[in-house]
């Protein structure tokens, strides 16, 4: 399907949306577009269009008001698209980002960032007045591996992101078991390296988030099921870990191996909720003890298999779960005192792999 088909509206009337990126290669219909019923966080299906290969990820320039994709392929690129009543129209064609199997992207000032994960380094490509993508990319390429010589053989970017204030942009590398810290060049908006912190051997870091206080980071880790607290320096762009605390039960032997994949920080900084794939479980640390002091207090079922990402709602009392091998996004309230999430409902989406709101 190329364009867009939906359900009684198709969009209109406004209110808050949620976009839904997939695997095409996997059955899925690209990016998926859905009312988010603001009573109860339900999602009705209104759109989708597959114009552009495996939107794996999604991010959103509310500024602007494009929502910009991955396509996680061979090739790599990145494309843009304007939300409309009907569905989300393209603002040109995908653009190249000069590396393999992007993963992650995010606005940063007039550039879009992507994680290249099979190739191993990080692109920025210039953002036009509208909005579109326009190239060629420039790329910084990390360099190393880890000790895990089946995932760690060399770099593997997997997240990109601005820091909170702005002046900072942080990679995450599951490769090389580390998070680099780069400064924009202020004259062509390529990445400069300005700093690396290494991470412990062989944990594998994927993804990570800030606490709202924007003073400390929690990164997660995929090839062991815990989180690295860091003390973020916004002056200095220093990033110092502090602790490790883990984000599922130690499992016994023979048990499925845990694959944590998404990190989420409420709003008002009282938890942090981990997606744990193999488990299949949503994990929530309380931060009552402080934003340093992360502490395992429930684990719930994701509502299917293999949940690749997990997002709060804009106001934090709703959690989505994007169910990459059951082909769902299963949505949660949570509860305001233990910040435990409770299933409310799903809607199938083959091959779900990330949700954002706008």
């Amino acid at each position: 399907m190329n364009g867009t088909e939906g359900t009684d509206g198709r969009g209109r009337g406004g209110g808050l949306r949620a976009h839904i990126g997939s695997f095409t290669s996997g059955g899925g219909r690209g990016i998926t577009t859905a009312a988010v019923d603001p009573a109860t966080g339900a999602l009705t299906l209104l759109s989708a269009t597959d114009a552009v290969e495996d939107p794996s990820y999604l991010a959103l320039d509310r500024d602007a008001g494009v929502l910009y994709a991955v396509s996680e392929t061979e090739r790599g690129a990145a494309a843009a698209f304007r939300p409309t009543p009907e569905g989300l129209a393209a603002l040109g064609p995908a653009v190249p980002v000069a590396g393999s199997g992007p993963t992650h992207l995010s606005v940063a000032g007039r550039r879009l960032l992507t994680a290249n994960y099979t190739s191993g380094g990080v692109s920025s490509l210039p953002l036009a007045a509208d909005g579109s993508l326009s190239g060629p990319a420039s790329v910084l390429a990390h360099e190393g591996s880890g000790p895990d010589t089946s995932r760690q053989e060399r770099p593997h970017a997997h997240q990109v992101l601005p820091d909170p204030s702005g002046r900072w942009v942080l990679s995450v590398d599951l490769g090389t078991d580390s998070v680099r810290v780069c400064a924009p060049d202020p004259a062509t908006g390529a990445l400069l390296l300005h700093g690396e912190t290494a991470l412990r051997a062989g944990t594998g870091p994927r993804h990570l988030a800030f606490h709202p206080g924007g003073e400390v980071a929690y990164v997660l880790h995929e090839l062991e099921p815990q989180l690295t607290v860091c003390r973020w320096n916004a002056d200095s762009g220093r990033l110092d870990p502090v602790a490790e605390v883990p984000v599922a039960s130690a499992a016994a032997p023979g048990a499925v191996r845990a694959y944590p994949s998404a990190v989420v920080t409420s709003p008002d900084g009282r938890f942090v909720w981990a997606a744990v794939r193999g488990a299949d479980a949503i994990a929530t640390l309380s931060l009552a003890a402080g934003a340093e002091e992360p502490q395992l207090t429930d684990s719930v079922d994701c509502g299917g298999s293999w949940p690749r990402d997990l997002a709060a709602d804009p106001s934090g009392r709703r959690l989505y779960a994007a169910n990459e091998r059951s082909g769902d996004v299963t949505w949660f309230d949570v509860d305001p005192l233990t910040g435990r999430p409770h299933r409310a409902g799903s809607v199938a989406v083959p091959a779900a792999t990330c949700v954002v709101f706008a």
